[in-house]
């Protein structure tokens, strides 16, 4: 860019002097160099004229020492020796492989048992791996190899006598079978809170059935319209016989009435077979019912042990076996002379049912010479408290009820124990003889006690 730079020149004459302008023609950057100049001149005339501080009021000051200003180190050029990235990323595929091979050799020994593990370890070396020496043979690859071949030089030599590497391989540790892990359902987070679901009341299920009726009513009548339905027939019923049919029930009126009849028939067969559709099979049935009584117990098993004094009643057997059965509860009931132990597995629900069974519902001292039972099957709170008080002398009592980790019982069993040592046997094989040993010393203090 073009500037015009102004300036004085003397103009001198034989009268008088004086100045005269003088325009010339510069460019931008120029004139920006040219006032850039200046200023740094101006700048060290001022530094030079600066005057120096006076330093005689300090002692502890030496002239002789320069401050030296902090000033950025330079920095030289180094160069990466041709190979480092190389060697570094060949010790990071080594690790991870190494890595890797140890965790699957571990799997492996927990899947295989003992003996694989003894294997795998003698084959594992136990000194710790040098990245930097290369071994005569992995210890991966030893484990399919024969005996005799220590190095990979033993493969070179096969190849030199024209045989194939195969030859040095141990087949028998080769197989065609692929091992296919059983899928586990991840362990639920116990404490999480259950999701709660809507309970919608009697007159909110009613309108719901309602809205979804006539919705499907609309559906079909859009359909008609659009002719992609024919219309159905209309509802015949005696009662509306003369405002349908109109001029056609006064002509024949019996005709029309076995008319109306008929329809009337056909409509009742084909509710009763949409009925009998949708009723359920008794297998389906069953596994309803099944379903309804079942509960989780893969995380926790709800078990309660009873101590019945007198389990000679047959009956009393009868209602316990029948319920734990219908129940789906697992269990013992160890039948000792004055202590019957009855241990039960199951659900919280199961449990509540099972309890008012044992507590409430069977009448232990029914039978018994003068006893009278309760022929009406109630229960108030008086009664109650009685029976539970006539139950801690000679019927049941509950003796401890809590959670475990898993079921010790596949079913229900019944068995006749002469001995204490052969009914605690009983236990012991389940690993449960706690429960014999708790109920079993109760019902001693009980007997010393009396």
């Amino acid at each position: 860019m073009l500037l015009l730079e102004r300036k004085y020149s003397l103009l001198t004459t034989h009268q008088h002097s004086k100045y005269v302008n003088v325009y010339q023609i510069c460019l931008q950057a120029n004139l920006r160099a040219k006032r850039a100049q200046q200023f740094k001149e101006v700048l060290q005339t001022t530094t030079q004229k600066k005057p120096q501080k006076s330093s005689v009021s300090t002692i502890f000051f030496d002239p002789r020492l320069r401050v030296k200003a902090a000033s950025r180190p330079k920095r030289q050029l180094s160069f990466h020796e041709p190979g480092k990235f190389v060697k570094m990323a060949q010790r990071m595929r080594t690790k991870f492989q190494l890595q890797v091979l140890q965790e699957s050799v571990a799997q492996a020994v927990r899947k295989t048992g003992i003996a694989s593990a003894a294997k795998l370890s003698t084959i594992q070396p136990k000194r710790s791996v040098d990245e930097t020496d290369i071994p005569l043979l992995e210890w991966w690859d030893a484990y399919i190899l024969k005996e005799g071949v220590t190095s990979y030089s033993t493969l070179d030599e096969l190849a030199i006598h024209g045989l194939p590497v195969s030859a040095a391989v141990n087949k028998a540790w080769i197989t065609s079978l692929v091992e296919h892990p059983v899928k586990l359902k991840p362990p639920t987070d116990l404490s999480k809170p259950p999701e709660i679901p809507l309970l919608l009341t009697k007159k909110e299920r009613k309108k719901l059935r309602r809205q979804n009726r006539q919705e499907a009513q609309r559906e079909k009548q859009e359909k008609v319209r659009l002719g992609l339905m024919p219309p159905p027939e209309p509802k015949v019923r005696l009662a509306n016989l003369m405002r349908v049919l109109g001029s056609d029930a006064v002509q024949d009126p019996s005709k029309v009435e076995a008319y109306v009849r008929a329809q009337m028939e056909s409509r009742k067969r084909a509710h009763e077979a949409a009925n009998a559709a949708r009723k359920l099979t008794k297998e389906q049935a069953r596994y309803k019912r099944i379903k309804k009584i079942r509960e989780d117990t893969t995380h926790t098993v709800h078990v309660a042990v009873y101590r019945v004094k007198d389990f000679s009643n047959p009956s009393h057997r009868f209602k316990v076996e029948t319920n734990a059965n219908q129940l789906l509860m697992t269990g013992l009931v160890a039948l000792h002379s004055d202590c019957n132990v009855v241990v039960v597995e199951g659900g919280p629900k199961q449990q509540r049912k099972f309890q008012r069974l044992m507590l409430c519902r069977i009448k232990w001292r029914e039978g018994k010479r003068g006893t009278v039972g309760n022929p009406s099957g109630s229960f108030s709170h008086e009664d109650r408290a009685a029976t539970s008080e006539l139950d801690s002398d000679t019927g049941c009592r509950l003796i401890w009820k809590g959670t475990v980790k898993q079921r010790a019982f596949d079913k229900i069993q019944f068995k006749a124990c002469p001995t204490e040592l052969y009914a605690r046997e009983q236990f012991r094989k389940r690993d449960v003889e706690h429960y014999w040993d708790l109920a079993y010393s109760g019902a001693i203090l009980e007997t010393l006690d009396s």
